[in-house]
């Protein structure tokens, strides 16, 4: 009987020792609240350190949240409602413009070129993009990254834009929806909404905004200076996580990483998200590692001084901060 006693407290024992260290694990773990800009498999190594625990191994509990539109990203970073932004690290440079004391600083990239698909009503395996001539396509909010890279896409395929019925007027999150209502002719649009169109055969991709307008920091995260300043280990931390969600992605099968993505998109099957995974893998959307180079962001200004948007170019060291260096 005695034995038997001993052995249940030995047991009992070793639940309590269990949740008491997980408890205690949770509360060692630092909340960072995120805001991104929208949930699309652009963002897949983001999303593979999610899966992969890396944030957590890194002593952050990461609270992901929806706020779709850079704008809307920016507003809550600068409100204090999230401490870290991901979004286009363009909006940064107007809040530093505006004269904003506390701006926003980018630490980490993530994508290096847009993720745009052009998604036409009918099928067209042999598009060009002069058949945009005397058309309507929807770009999204105007001065956003996803309509600076289609001027830049435009300019760089010589394609003159005063012969296309370009629609600025739609926010990003309803495109897909005003696409479907029956209005454009075209639109651009990111994963998995482009592919959701072809499934139901609502529109079909004929071509890449990505591949037509080049590299430069597209997504990125930032968060306020005095943020970082006091929290300088949390977002090294940050950075490392997601430091190994682009190592993995870029050294791992589709398939291994669509197994990992389909918690994030339950809404698509296993196969769809492998083919978007190797599309963007196509299509060399993502950063090696998170260092922005001054080159990559002179791009970026290049085209927003282009589309006057920005007068002369912003002090880099101001703005960005690496360190993987």
């Amino acid at each position: 009987m005695k034995r038997y006693f001993f052995i249940i407290v030995i047991v009992l024992m070793g639940i309590i020792l269990f949740f008491v260290t997980r408890s205690n694990n949770k509360t060692n773990l630092k909340e960072v609240r995120v805001a991104e800009v929208t949930h699309s498999l652009f963002y897949a190594p983001f999303y593979v350190a999610i899966e992969n625990g890396y944030f957590k191994d890194n002593g952050i509990d990461l609270d992901l949240v929806l706020a779709s539109g850079a704008d809307k990203v920016t507003a809550a970073v600068l409100s204090n409602d999230v401490q870290i932004g991901f979004a286009g690290p363009e909006s940064a440079i107007y809040v530093y413009k505006n004269g904003e004391k506390d701006y926003l600083v980018t630490f980490a990239g993530l994508t290096k070129r847009d993720g745009q698909f052009i998604v036409a009503r009918d099928k067209n395996e042999y598009f060009d993009v002069k058949e945009l001539y005397g058309k309507e396509i929807l770009i999204g909010r105007k001065g956003g990254m996803p309509a600076l890279n289609f001027y830049n896409a435009m300019k760089n395929s010589n394609i003159d834009t005063s012969k296309i019925e370009i629609n600025e007027s739609i926010d990003f999150a309803s495109l897909t929806g005003t696409f479907i209502s029956d209005v454009g002719d075209y639109v651009n649009l990111f994963e998995p909404n482009a592919s959701k169109l072809e499934k139901e055969g609502l529109g079909y991709v004929v071509g890449s905004i990505g591949e037509l307008s080049g590299e430069m920091p597209y997504t990125a995260f930032y968060a306020k200076k005095s943020y970082i300043d006091n929290n300088i280990d949390t977002i090294k931390d940050f950075n490392d996580a997601v430091n190994k969600g682009l190592d993995y992605i870029n050294s791992n099968s589709i398939e291994d990483v669509a197994k990992l993505l389909i918690k994030q998109f339950p809404d698509n099957s296993l196969s769809e998200i492998e083919m978007i995974v190797k599309r963007y893998k196509n299509n060399d959307s993502w950063l090696d590692n998170t260092t922005i180079t001054e080159d990559l962001y002179n791009n970026l200004e290049d085209l927003m001084i282009d589309n006057n948007l920005l007068d002369t170019y912003v002090p880099f060291n101001d703005l960005v901060i690496n360190f993987n260096e």
